[in-house]
């Protein structure tokens, strides 16, 4: 299988131990930065860019989730890192997942936000996926970006919507329409049951998205796994509400 290079950053203590940190597909590793005094305390950061996203390669599809994980575990190689706790947001919560179940040494604690153990039909993306392909991204930006947040933050705080916004806009065309057709399949009912990873699952209490009822049956179908829910949020609720994520995060990754 070829790997694709990914675009990544490390920050925080040299020797610590390393937190993977892998975004939802449409943002950039910057969406991370809420995290990043908390988590850089105690623990070497490191953060991604799926393909097409940032300066991240997007070779021709189609692509399967099983291809975006081994993106990740090939970086994991190149930078001399075996095992790592472990952050995943919407899709890249799946990839952890994906990666739990196959590599199960690689993870040995995982917090999945705004996940889900498949995609629901609702969501389309296969039709977004056409327009993208179609029109460019800047045709799906309101579908995409708008259930980000709740409108809160678009009043209070539209200086942050703005600047992710113009993130999704740099988008390859063809790598976010690829990574659309990804997720409209995603299916991972099978793989959840297998995992033995300390895991905490949090979804946010007004995702439009996913939401909590879709955490609750992801974190039920794990072994052992924690269930929570944070309010005033929604899809990325790291965002807006860092405040209270970061204290599960800290709580489970750095324990």
């Amino acid at each position: 299988m070829t790997t694709t290079p990914l675009e990544y950053r490390l920050d925080g203590p040299t020797n610590a131990p390393v937190v993977l940190l892998v975004p939802t597909f449409g943002t950039q590793m910057s969406v991370w930065d809420p995290q990043m005094p908390a988590l850089t305390r105690d623990r070497r950061v490191l953060r991604i860019n799926h393909r097409g996203h940032g300066s991240s390669a997007a070779p021709a599809g189609p692509y399967h989730v099983e291809d975006l994980a081994m993106d990740v575990l090939h970086l994991l190689e190149e930078q001399g890192v075996s095992r790592v706790s472990a952050v995943g947001a919407g899709f890249g919560a799946s990839l952890l997942v994906w990666i739990a179940a196959n590599s199960p040494c690689t993870i040995d604690r995982m917090v999945l936000l705004a996940a889900a153990p498949r995609t629901p039909s609702v969501h389309h993306w296969d039709r977004i996926a056409a327009r993208v392909r179609g029109a460019g991204v800047d045709a799906v930006t309101a579908d995409v970006v708008l259930p980000w947040f709740t409108p809160d933050v678009y009043e209070e705080r539209p200086e942050v919507a703005a600047r992710l916004t113009e993130d999704f806009g740099g988008l390859d065309p063809e790598g976010f329409a690829a990574l659309c057709d990804v997720v409209a399949q995603m299916d991972q009912r099978h793989l959840v049951s297998t995992l033995r990873v300390p895991t905490l699952v949090v979804s946010a209490a007004h995702d439009p998205l996913l939401p909590p009822g879709h955490g609750r049956r992801l974190a039920d179908g794990i072994p052992e796994a924690r269930f929570e829910v944070v309010h005033g949020a929604a899809h990325l609720l790291r965002v807006e509400r860092a405040d209270r994520v970061n204290e599960l995060l800290v709580e489970h990754v750095v324990p």
